[in-house]
């Protein structure tokens, strides 16, 4: 076989595996949302994929035995209400125990309905109030570029939280100093608390947005993982200016009866919904 041929057969195989950590990501978090009685299964869902490249597919720049490695990436979920499967993914990154994932939401748990960086390796913004975490990231990645260092900053972001104007003042300050290490990554699910986004304020032409505050804008979907692991290598999208990536992706994403449904941003399931949940997505959770 050729050097092609084994690369090829590497890529797939990684992008596989990819799909089966999205898929596990996703039922992880539905599991801890159903012990719980609460959460947020549709943001989850939504951003599984992302998370999955992020964390496991060689991104981020990242030590779990040294969480506070000071040349580490630095990742902040802004979306802190999809706490389930971020901490799902920390877990399988190996911060902490898969078997801690049990305690979610318990009275004195690591793991709060927010991410609580004081609590939590792998947590850096404590998150929940929409709309802090891009001015997080925004300082974040301007600390890096005056200590000289190489790390970068990137944000996940809600669509809907983009309705917050703390959001468009960090935007700028990102411009005006080209920072071309930050990344902002927007989970474009396209439903927020209630309703869709363009019937509760229209967000559209979004990208247009994004680009007359200067960033580089890269749409993509956000489901598919070649396509964001191709995307994440090649950072910034243009040297010199912040990088937006849109990545469209479909709340509840991998679960028919909770795909694209406004009752699902803060959905729980129920013990049969669950089980079919587990069939549909192929994979299991023995945590």
């Amino acid at each position: 076989m050729s050097d092609a041929g084994k690369d090829e057969n590497f890529v797939r195989s990684q992008i596989d595996t990819l799909r089966l950590q999205a898929n596990w990501i996703r039922l992880s978090a539905m599991t801890m949302t159903h012990r719980a009685r609460l959460g947020h299964t549709g943001g989850d869902l939504s951003a599984s994929d992302i998370l999955s490249v992020l964390y496991l597919g060689g991104i981020l720049n990242i030590d779990p035995a040294r969480p506070q490695w000071p040349a580490r990436d630095r990742f902040i979920l802004s979306k802190g209400h999809c706490s389930a499967a971020f901490y799902s993914v920390l877990a399988r990154r190996g911060f902490f125990p898969e078997a801690q994932l049990r305690t979610h939401m318990e009275p004195l748990s690591m793991l709060n309905g927010h991410p609580d960086r004081n609590k939590l390796p792998g947590v850096e913004a404590n998150t929940g109030p929409l709309g802090h975490g891009l001015p997080i990231a925004v300082g974040a990645a301007l600390a890096a570029r005056m200590r000289g260092e190489s790390w970068r900053a990137f944000v996940l972001t809600g669509d809907g939280e983009l309705q917050e104007g703390s959001n468009w003042e960090a935007a700028m300050t990102a411009q005006h100093y080209n920072l071309d290490n930050l990344v902002v990554i927007v989970d474009r699910n396209r439903i927020q608390q209630g309703d869709f986004t363009e019937n509760t304020l229209r967000m559209e032409p979004l990208a247009d947005r994004w680009r007359s505050f200067g960033f580089a804008v890269v749409e993509i979907d956000g489901h598919d993982h070649a396509a964001l692991l191709e995307q994440f290598n090649n950072l910034p999208a243009e040297p010199g200016k912040p990088t937006c990536i849109i990545a469209h992706t479909i709340k509840g994403k991998g679960v028919s009866f909770a795909e694209n449904k406004p009752a699902w941003h803060h959905g729980v399931p129920t013990r049969e919904q669950l089980d079919a949940a587990q069939k549909e997505l192929g994979v299991e959770v023995t945590w």
